[in-house]
């Protein structure tokens, strides 16, 4: 029998919602979302590390980094930067259940404008390697190509073709360009057709995705209503996979 493995991908706004005075602080609602995920890998984009501005604004600013902030108790927190600002910080996450064996970072940035990397995390799952890369691609379509290419280069180099795989998180992208590109690394997507979460009160686009090597997909879902479209200009994509056994 295959042991279950759920995966969630979602960009959190780096916790605030709004412009200006009228900006929410929405952090602790997304704490009881990933909660309500029961995700055995939860990967996460638009992460703050720290930020002094907003920790001065708002009252409730918590006092951890956003990562282990939002991690349930028992989950492992990872976090590396992606972007440095004026007042902080902020890049990819991964909160998981399951035991971290190691964990890379590598500069994504095109360009000096859109500061970018990825997120290596190798996990122990069910007893076998699975790797877990999380992923903010560039607004620019140029970008993301090149960024593509080099995720493609990083994988051949980084995650043995016989281990388990993951890429998640914000694509930026809801064309074919990501499936021709993710496909030569033997990478399929978790979405057999499109289920937009982007922007989060009207859907309309998908851009956050998930690619998996060397496991079943069974299931996929995006939590809809109001509250979702209110903690984040995105919506959430879950999916649950099957890791086969490994034979003996």
């Amino acid at each position: 029998m295959n042991d279950p493995v759920r995966v969630a991908t979602y960009n959190i706004h780096k916790g605030v919602q709004g412009v200006g005075p009228g900006r929410r602080l929405e952090i602790h609602n997304l704490g009881h979302a990933v909660e309500q995920f029961d995700a055995d890998i939860v990967c996460l984009q638009e992460v703050r590390k720290m930020h002094a501005q907003e920790a001065r604004h708002f009252a409730h600013w918590p006092a951890q980094p956003q990562a282990e902030f939002l991690a349930p108790e028992g989950y492992h927190a990872v976090y590396q930067t992606n972007a440095y600002t004026r007042h902080g910080e902020h890049g990819n996450a991964l909160l998981t259940r399951w035991p971290v064996l190691s964990q890379r970072h590598e500069d994504m940035s095109d360009h000096r404008f859109e500061q970018r990397g990825l997120l290596h995390v190798v996990l122990r799952v069910h007893g076998q390697v699975l790797h877990a890369v999380v992923v903010h691609l560039g607004l620019i379509r140029g970008s993301r190509v090149r960024q593509l290419e080099q995720l493609a280069v990083y994988i051949e180099r980084e995650v043995p073709a016989h281990e388990a795989l993951l890429v998640a998180g914000d694509f930026n992208d809801w064309g074919s360009l990501l499936r021709d590109s993710l496909g030569r690394v033997g990478l399929c997507s978790a979405s057999s057709t499109s289920v937009p979460t982007f922007p989060s009160r009207l859907p309309l686009v998908q851009f956050d995705h998930v690619y998996a090597r060397g496991l079943q997909q069974q299931r996929q879902q995006v939590p809809r209503g109001s509250i979702w479209g209110r903690m984040s200009d995105h919506l959430p994509l879950i999916v649950d996979f099957h890791l086969p056994k490994q034979r003996a």
